[in-house]
């Protein structure tokens, strides 16, 4: 197989942004006057649901059940989320969020390799910029050729969808790809795209099942045994 394009998940891949996450939803909620706190426990439950407008709406019909809803609950969610989302980028803006080991060397090897990259994930556009522009610096979009995000698929992780996207906007086939994600929801996804993915693992997702992924890793802080892996060598294709 000849990796063509590699495509990233963003939260918990590219950088340990959970718990920022996590605040931040705190933050809102504070903001907004409820009582409510998403500690370490709790947040862990919460990631089984993708996406953040998603996540609070299981987090009252799940855990919160004698909540009185505002009758625009839609509208009283995306304020919450918009707050929530405000907070976050604050956050990494300050630099509090860095990228994970290996991460940014495998983009500029990758990239300068002529292999296409792409973000596949369920977090907002803002998010990734934000994340990204402290990441790789602010030209971080021109390193990719399709940037997935957001509420531009129907369906979020673990369906397929934002895979699909991707592929269509880079003109590949499923089988020229690879995918990098760290839980059970990103390679449920990737997989029912028909991608050959590999995982970097985190504190939430650690215990997770990655049946049917390539490998698993901790992380990216060795390279190398990655590029060995995927039969990717350091900063171009194998011959």
């Amino acid at each position: 197989m000849t990796i063509k394009a590699i495509i990233f998940d963003v939260d918990g891949t590219l950088a340990d942004t959970e718990d920022g996450h996590r605040m931040s939803f705190n933050k809102a909620f504070a903001e907004n006057g409820l009582d409510w706190n998403w500690d370490v426990a709790l947040y862990d439950k919460l990631l089984k649901v993708t996406g953040g407008k998603e996540r609070i709406k299981y987090f009252v019909s799940d855990f919160l059940q004698d909540f009185d809803k505002p009758a625009d609950f839609d509208g009283f969610v995306k304020n919450l989320h918009a707050i929530k989302t405000q907070h976050y980028t604050t956050m990494i803006g300050e630099g509090n969020v860095p990228l994970r080991p290996g991460v940014k060397q495998l983009i500029h090897d990758a990239h300068a390799a002529g292999i296409t990259l792409a973000i596949a994930t369920t977090t907002t556009p803002e998010n990734v910029t934000a994340l990204l522009e402290v990441g790789l610096g602010k030209d971080w979009a021109d390193l990719f050729a399709a940037n997935g995000c957001g509420d531009i698929v129907p369906h979020k992780k673990p369906a397929p969808d934002i895979y699909f996207w991707v592929l269509e906007k880079m003109g590949l086939a499923a089988t020229d790809c690879i995918a990098l994600e760290d839980s059970e929801n990103g390679l449920r996804s990737s997989l029912a795209a028909g991608i050959k993915t590999y995982v970097t693992t985190n504190h939430y997702t650690r215990n997770h099942d990655f049946t049917g992924a390539a490998a698993v890793f901790d992380d990216l802080s060795n390279l190398e045994q990655f590029y060995q892996a995927t039969g990717l060598t350091l900063g171009k294709l194998p011959d």
